[in-house]
């Protein structure tokens, strides 16, 4: 029997799930945290990962330790402290600031198709990840990545691009993670062996 299941996503063990959403085959590592957020199918994310607020798209990499919609502090305000929003921590009769966690949960992440978010990534929000882009081990990303690029470092910046306009372009017409598991499955062994341009050859 296959590990992962196209009915329910794999949760290891000690994982916090609030409020969200997973498609088919989504595996999702011990000591993670998913919040306000949507894994579409076959995207996963390894050990101590800390998501929020998050749109992730199919057949996302998210390496372990990663942090996806890091939340702000109210920097216009008197204080930056919790006791403004989770007052109800610090006094019985004053509410926790509702607005304020509305505000939160309303600036998405967006990480696209088949992409690779690196080791120890951070991705702000409302930040948008291109498809097929690939963000480097320990990046802090503050603003959008292109499709098919690689980005690194603090803050992030291009690196180079993964594959060149024209292919990328042709690759998302192509939106092969929208296939059947059917023909998807069938088509295994030509993305274990065929270059980009060759797969595109074959299939567009």
């Amino acid at each position: 029997m296959p590990r992962l299941s196209a009915d329910h996503p794999h949760l290891h063990p000690n994982c916090a799930i609030t409020n969200s959403q997973f498609g088919a085959f989504v595996e999702i590592g011990a000591d993670s945290r998913v919040l306000n957020s949507r894994f579409g199918d076959y995207s996963y994310c390894d050990r101590n990962c800390d998501i929020a607020n998050a749109e992730i798209g199919k057949f996302s990499n998210i390496a372990s330790a990663t942090r996806i919609g890091a939340t702000d502090h109210p920097l216009q305000r008197a204080s930056l402290h919790h006791f403004l929003y989770r007052s109800s921590s610090y006094w019985d009769d004053v509410e926790d600031d509702a607005a304020w966690f509305d505000h939160r949960a309303s600036r998405l992440a967006h990480i696209g198709h088949d992409t690779w978010i690196g080791h120890g990534a951070l991705i702000k929000p409302e930040v948008t990840v291109g498809h097929g882009a690939v963000v480097a081990s320990g990046a802090v990303v503050t603003k959008d990545v292109a499709p098919y690029t690689i980005v690194g470092g603090n803050t992030a910046q291009l690196i180079r691009r993964r594959y060149t306009e024209t292919v990328a372009e042709r690759m998302m017409a192509l939106a092969w993670w929208d296939w059947e598991d059917t023909r998807l499955k069938a088509a295994v062994p030509d993305f274990r062996v065929l270059s980009a341009e060759a797969f595109l050859e074959k299939y567009a």
